[in-house]
């Protein structure tokens, strides 16, 4: 077998996977490199283990509240070890389909630590293959902060999918989307939690309205949280840990979740030393995501930007699609869905209002309170729909949808067509939105935003 290829990936994570079943299925030779499992992070150690936590912590919340939809239900306890088996079942089954695909794209699979060692050259285990494109992948992993040691009781998300007991107290450190999944899991798994953020808001990132709705929720499940408040030191024991923040309060728990984001894998692996420039550990890229050197190119969560599964992917295509000389359009950033799991759950795409007036100056907003709605009511969830869009005038697009409420992440999908395609509030008024769904939540926010209400007041 030849050792050179059309496309060399390192990684075979989201991006990487993806970036290379698409070559292949355009007739490239593709070799794959992965020193641990393809799927990465996403499927291994992050989305799908975290989001089957949340389902049993939405199971066990069922349980609990039975008796309010007329169901004598009661929560007797957690099972660990059948959360964990149940969760590790469905990363097999996915991870078996994913090692079937390889196969079924003819990809080959290099396993190993691979290292660039030429701008066209990758080394694995001292065996070196050429790439006529290379495409880097090579993810990220959970980053702490200055001077914080982990292990112990000191744990990342890596670490905590795998408990194998309910703690009865946690603090987390950082209120972003890994902070508040958890909390939210250990909540209904029946956790005293609190979150500690550095920043005057929880899910900071998101628009505020969102932030400021998830806090009302999180005070109402008695999830305790500080926000703009900064930690500065933790020390253990052999039966609990000790959490210090700046303004002299000390937290006693079980343990402490660090989930104060995730930093690019990018460190000794010859990037730099090939001439790929490196900003803080991340890969800049061009709007086509090459790297400026070479045929080198960049996918995934060591490229600037959204760290989201579904983001990598649709990077990894367009590599694929640019490098077979299909030339695909730039993909959008702000067009990217961005969901958060916990519950109620948190889901937007494009601008926030703050970031629309930058853009805009002037900008409409409406926001459509779930209490109207159908289905949400059945749910017995409240939470809301804001619209914001990009000018006054009959003609100006939606530019941002953010939502909150059970179960809103469903419906992202809508969402991401109205920013994509710049749709007016009219024409998604006139499109016909299921009774009774949540999803008519954005039919009716958008009739009211083209001025003709329904099922909202005021």
């Amino acid at each position: 077998m030849s050792d050179t290829y059309d496309v060399i990936i390192l990684g075979a994570g989201s991006g990487g996977y993806a970036c290379a079943f698409r070559a292949a299925e355009l007739g490239l030779s593709v070799a794959l490199v992965e020193k641990d499992k393809v799927g990465g992070t996403c499927l291994h150690r992050g989305c799908i283990p975290t989001k089957a936590l949340l389902h049993a912590a939405e199971v066990a919340d069922s349980a609990r509240e039975g008796e309010q939809f007329g169901v004598k239900s009661s929560l007797s306890g957690i099972d660990m070890s059948g959360v964990n088996s149940y969760k590790d079942n469905v990363v097999a089954r996915l991870y078996k389909g994913l090692q079937g695909l390889v196969k079924a794209n003819k990809v080959t699979l290099i396993e190993g630590a691979g290292k660039l060692v030429g701008q066209d050259t990758v080394e694995v285990d001292g065996q070196r293959y050429q790439g006529r494109h290379i495409v880097l992948a090579s993810g990220s992993y959970s980053k702490t902060l200055p001077g914080l040691e982990l292990g112990g009781r000191v744990l990342t998300s890596t670490e905590a999918i795998n408990l194998d007991y309910v703690p009865e107290r946690v603090v987390v450190l950082g209120g972003g989307v890994i902070g508040v999944e958890f909390a939210s899991v250990w909540k209904s798994f029946g956790s005293e939690v609190t979150i500690v953020e550095a920043l005057p808001h929880l899910v900071p990132n998101e628009d505020e309205f969102l932030s400021k709705s998830l806090e009302r929720q999180f005070r109402k499940r008695k999830i305790a949280f500080k926000t703009g408040t900064k930690f500065t030191g933790v020390e253990q024991s052999a039966d609990s840990v000790t959490i210090s923040l700046e303004n002299g309060e000390q937290i006693e728990a079980d343990l402490l979740l660090v989930a104060v984001g995730r930093g690019p894998n990018t460190a000794d692996l010859g990037y730099e030393e090939n001439g790929v420039t490196l900003d803080r550990g991340f890969v800049p890229t061009n709007e086509r995501l090459h790297t400026g050197v070479a045929n080198i190119y960049a996918v995934g969560d060591i490229v600037p930007g959204l760290q989201l599964a579904h983001r990598g992917f649709q990077q990894g295509i367009f590599v694929a699609e640019e490098i077979a000389g299909l030339n695909p359009p730039v993909i959008d950033e702000t067009g990217i869905p961005r969901v958060t799991y916990c519950e109620p759950e948190v889901a937007s795409v494009g601008l926030t209002e703050a970031q629309a007036k930058e853009v805009y100056g002037e900008v409409q907003t409406l926001t459509y309170d779930l209490a109207g709605n159908g289905k949400s009511q059945i749910l017995k969830t409240s939470g809301a729909v804001k619209l914001v869009k990009g000018g006054t005038s009959d003609d100006a697009p939606v530019v941002g949808v953010h939502m909150i409420g059970t179960r809103m992440g469903e419906q992202v999908g809508e969402a991401q067509l109205i920013y994509n395609w710049e749709a007016l509030p009219a024409d998604v008024a006139n499109l016909v939105h299921a009774h009774p769904t949540q999803n008519e939540a954005l039919g009716e926010a958008h009739l009211a935003l083209a001025g003709k209400p329904l099922h909202s007041h005021g």
